[in-house]
């Protein structure tokens, strides 16, 4: 099969960093496509839950006995439950059980993840994010239901479980189906930090919380903390969605090209494109 033709693109000639993992390659060839150059430092990998057992057991009990309320909060996680019952032949059960159930999700990609086995959404937050999540949550009728929460990482997000709480569900029982591995070694994020502390990137993209906290880890282990906020200053942030971008201004970090609203691969890229003519009209304004 011949590979789709380069597109004339205001990323053509940039350097861009990308910090995805499992969807690396098609980012990857959507900013080739445009001719940019890519560097691949994917920061995390994503993995099944090493707690089998408990992820299995959720699952059986869902079928067996199933909540009033699924609160789904990644696309990912969604998958991996449901590949979690295919391994013990649930799968038709878990799909049919995740019919009937009302399903509040958080974003866009959990609904994509429903739309392919024919399922169909109830909920979805206000915005793609906790916060949105529970303005959604305070119109449905809470008190004495039984929810289940499909959470992520090994992040308990505690706020969330803690407003369950205070609506006094008859029982609230979360599953965390995936955790966030290291992936990239150290040293080549060492480098990566260099790099943009000496103005050699243009772009660096971010597509989950956890890549940001392991590019601060690496930094700060490596006394790498003030150049890697130079380099930042230096480097055009863009990332996939406001919950990464949220975390990105804790550390004191500017996005600079994020998607209006669809969060997946191919509008962060236009977002980034943007951001060039962006500049572009700029400098001529100010010459």
């Amino acid at each position: 099969m011949s590979s789709k033709p380069k597109l004339s693109s205001p990323l053509a000639s940039k350097v861009v960093a990308l910090s995805e993992s499992r969807q690396l390659d098609v980012l990857a060839s959507l900013c080739e496509r445009r001719q940019a150059t890519v560097i691949r430092i994917p920061l995390i990998s994503i993995e099944d839950s090493p707690d089998q057992v408990a992820v299995l057991e959720w699952v059986e009990a869902f079928v067996t006995d199933p909540p009033d309320y699924l609160i789904i909060l990644t696309g990912e996680g969604l998958r991996r439950l449901l590949s979690a019952a295919k391994r013990h032949n649930l799968e038709s059960k878990f799909v049919d059980t995740l019919a009937k159930v009302c399903k509040i999700c958080r974003g866009p990609k959990p609904a994509r993840v429903l739309k392919e086995i024919d399922v169909s959404v109830e909920h979805f937050g206000t915005e793609p994010t906790t916060t949105g999540i529970i303005e959604a949550l305070e119109s449905l009728q809470l008190e004495g239901a039984r929810v289940g929460v499909q959470l992520y990482g090994e992040d308990p997000n505690q706020q969330l479980m803690d407003y369950l709480t205070s609506r006094h569900p008859q029982g609230c029982s979360s599953v965390s189906p995936y955790i966030y591995r290291s992936n990239s070694d150290a040293e080549k994020v060492e480098e990566l930090i260099l790099k943009m502390f000496a103005d050699e990137i243009d772009f660096i993209a971010f597509t989950s919380m956890p890549q940001v906290r392991r590019l601060f880890s690496v930094a700060d282990k490596a006394g790498l903390r003030p150049k890697l906020m130079a380099g930042l200053a230096k480097t055009k942030i863009a990332a996939v969605g406001p919950v990464v971008a949220e975390l990105l201004d804790t550390y004191g970090c500017e996005v600079s090209a994020m998607p209006a609203s669809s969060y997946f691969m191919k509008p962060l890229v236009r977002a980034m494109e943007a951001k060039c003519i962006d500049i572009e009209n700029q400098s001529h304004i100010s010459s």
